[in-house]
């Protein structure tokens, strides 16, 4: 994960801590909020919310997608040969699935269809009729390197830290596993043909968002008094000889009571160049 450490490594060396790297939820949120009025935002948060693989986004039909139930069936994808677009049974019988969606990715939709509509209506007989939710202006059926170059351009624009559009998937799942979801329920969000599948590839991510399931669980438990803090620190001898009064039951180092970490928020400071991520082809 992008995390304050590995951002200021990257900014001074250009060098990627490893090649598949997932933004933090802040991230993904800043990324979001910029590209909203963008044609394809709502692609973008179809795959980072609910985890779809690129050309199970792009190969979506609206047959499939029931917005008043909230749900999708995934059936379909889009795979290219050479330059041609063309649909494909999915990579697995475990692709096949249906996803709940929330409302927010809902609303996304929704909206989306409305401008759908009037690309359609602005176009007139020259429109192609695809059936697919996300297209071309006319309707074509989009280009893989058509939305990974859009995705990197928006990012570029804000500074955020690159990952490929295949990562987002990732996020998907870590969103996830923070909002409680165990590996099973992650497997059958993602389309992975087996729960090990799901454990090789995760389980050196998925940790980074197990410190809010720890606390969440914590929280559970009803208690009288709270768990007692280490013992307070000894005060410096010394600073009786440098003329300075500590009463018996102070702490001369001072009382913190809390500590407030600084969120992680992307930067605009000028970052060495580094080449665009590489094609979208991960197997998970």
């Amino acid at each position: 994960m992008w995390t304050e450490e590995r951002i200021l490594h990257w900014e001074r060396t250009g060098e990627k801590s490893s090649p598949v790297m997932v933004w933090t939820p802040e991230h993904t949120g800043i990324f979001l909020d910029h590209v909203a009025e963008d044609r394809l935002y709502a692609l973008f948060h179809l795959i980072a919310f609910r985890g779809l693989r690129r050309g199970e986004a792009r190969g979506q039909r609206w047959t499939d997608t029931r917005l008043d139930a909230g749900l999708i069936t995934v059936a379909k994808q889009l795979v290219v040969n050479g330059w041609e677009v063309y649909e494909d049974d999915l990579k697995t019988d475990a692709g096949a699935r249906t996803i709940a969606l929330d409302s927010d990715t809902v609303r996304a939709l929704r909206r989306h269809r409305a401008r759908q509509e009037k690309d359609r209506d602005k176009w007139g007989s020259a429109w192609v009729e695809t059936g697919r939710v996300f297209t071309r202006e006319n309707g074509e059926l989009l280009h893989p390197a058509n939305v990974r170059r859009r995705f990197i351009e928006l990012y570029e624009e804000i500074g955020l830290p690159p990952i490929r559009l295949h990562d987002l998937r990732h996020g998907a799942a870590t969103l996830a596993h923070a909002a409680g979801a165990g590996l099973k329920d992650i497997q059958e969000m993602l389309g992975h043909s087996s729960i090990t599948i799901t454990s090789d590839t995760y389980t050196s991510l998925l940790p980074e968002a197990d410190l809010a399931i720890a606390e969440a669980a914590a929280r559970l438990v009803p208690r009288a008094r709270a768990t007692p803090r280490d013992p307070e620190p000894q005060a410096d001898p010394e600073a009786h000889q440098v003329g300075q009064s500590v009463p018996n039951d102070a702490d001369p180092l001072g009382d913190i009571r809390e500590i407030n970490f600084r969120p992680l928020t992307h930067r605009s400071r000028k970052r060495p160049r580094t080449r665009s991520p590489r094609p979208d082809n991960a197997p998970s």
